[in-house]
């Protein structure tokens, strides 16, 4: 049995802006800029975003002159920052292994990782300059072996945003655009006369970004996975740190007015002071505007008899982030299956892996995590295969068995390709009529 301390509050105010119909807007704007091109693209910059300069694409003196902005001890954060992301992407890549067997005698099988030829990578910008996301994105393509990566990212009130560009350009893009929204993932995933079209675009954004990449993909681009607003769930004992909890779980609902926090704990107590320190927090939190919202709204307390019904539970609802604030985190290694990520300890917290412990913080949301996993150097390969017979009798064989095995499905032709070998290399008899 569990008992709810808090519950969600959908119907408090003020909740999210509602948009009409985001799936149509969208589509109108991707079919203009399918007419249009580069034309298109520029209203909607204008429109939008309050930004037409007589390129959308920076320079390499832009760049430069741009970083000559920034503080040494940014750049040097990032460039630390980038290092661990490298460094985990890079062992993901070593892990993944080219090979080739021979199943039988003469019976050459194969697998290749080729790396995606062309990504683009998108950053958001609004509230909140997400230079990060240019790690994760950018960064991972590259140490993937992706050969040409096209990063985009809106101006912020009209302004270039110095810090981003800077991440960017240490993550390695090849092409850097001042461009946002539907616009930006638009023109990577068609192309227009002045952006060649992308193969792969990855990166989160609001919902109309996200749409955007919805819409287009399988169509025009591969995607990395469906994006939804960010999740936290905390499972805590007894011997957790209220106000660790309530610091943590407020650290992920600033990010919008939509991100659902759970808090799932064997402990009554634990989960009551919780939630005083949650209201204690939000009277100085400086985001609390945003994040007070979202606390009101999606926020739960739930206790449970045992730590196993807290893994059981919090499975159940398969967060992107999951943090383990108990005396043995390791446990939820084996006990837990559904996340996009898990953070174990007290010394661990999600922020690490949002801004810098090399992790990716592109993760699944909205119950993606029962099936998927996040962006890693995977994404950015495509596991292929191949396959050669150099047997003669072993063609003729695998000939007999293709032939009976399209016959069983009605496939006349793939079974006469089939009759072709055994006929060639075993003198099966064979008439084409």
């Amino acid at each position: 049995m569990a008992l709810r301390l808090k519950e969600p509050n959908r119907s408090s105010g003020p909740g999210p802006a509602l948009v009409t119909d985001v799936p149509a807007i969208v589509r109108s704007v991707i079919d203009d800029i399918r007419t249009r091109g580069d034309g298109a693209v520029r209203s909607y910059s204008e429109k939008f975003d309050k930004w037409s300069p007589s390129s959308f694409k920076l320079s390499q003196d832009e760049i430069q002159q741009i970083i000559s902005t920034v503080p040494q001890q940014i750049i040097d954060d990032i460039k630390k920052a980038q290092e661990n992301v490298r460094v985990f992407a890079l062992a993901q890549k070593a892990s993944l292994k080219d090979f080739e067997m021979e199943i039988r005698p003469g019976v050459h099988l194969g697998q290749k990782n080729i790396p995606i030829s062309s990504v683009g990578a998108y950053i958001p910008g609004g509230r909140y300059p997400l230079l990060a996301s240019a790690h994760m994105t950018i960064l991972t393509a590259k140490c993937a072996g992706v050969p040409h990566v096209v990063a985009c990212t809106p101006p912020i009130a009209g302004k270039i945003p110095a810090n981003t560009i800077t991440a960017m350009h240490y993550a390695g893009a090849d092409e850097i655009y001042i461009l946002g929204g539907v616009q930006a993932i638009a023109a990577m995933a068609i192309g227009t006369s002045t952006m060649k079209k992308v193969d792969f675009i990855a990166g989160p954004g609001n919902a109309f970004v996200a749409e955007a990449k919805r819409q287009l993909f399988g169509v025009e681009i591969g995607i990395d996975l469906p994006a939804g607003p960010t999740e936290i769930l905390i499972v805590a004992d007894e011997q957790a740190d209220p106000f660790v909890v309530a610091t943590d779980l407020l650290s992920q609902v600033e990010h919008g007015l939509d991100s659902p926090a759970v808090l799932i704990t064997n402990s009554q107590s634990v989960g009551e002071k919780t939630i005083q320190e949650v209201d204690r927090l939000l009277k100085i939190l400086p985001t609390a505007d945003v994040a007070g919202v979202s606390w009101d709204r999606l926020g739960e307390v739930i206790v449970v008899e045992d730590l196993d019904q807290a893994y059981k539970l919090a499975d159940e609802f398969a967060f992107e982030h999951v943090q383990i604030l108990t005396q043995m985190p390791r446990e939820a290694l084996e006990k837990m299956s559904n996340y996009g990520a898990l953070f174990l300890g007290e010394k661990t917290c999600v922020s690490y892996g949002d801004k810098c412990i090399g992790t990716n913080h592109v993760l699944p949301t909205r119950g993606a995590a029962r099936f998927t996993g996040g962006l890693w150097v995977g994404k950015y390969l495509k596991t292929v295969t191949y396959q050669e017979v150099t047997s003669p009798e072993e063609s003729g064989e695998l000939g007999r068995l293709c032939g009976r095995a399209a016959r069983a499905e009605n496939f006349e032709g793939h079974a006469r390709s089939g009759d072709v070998r055994a006929h060639q290399y075993l003198n099966d008899k064979f008439e084409w009529i």
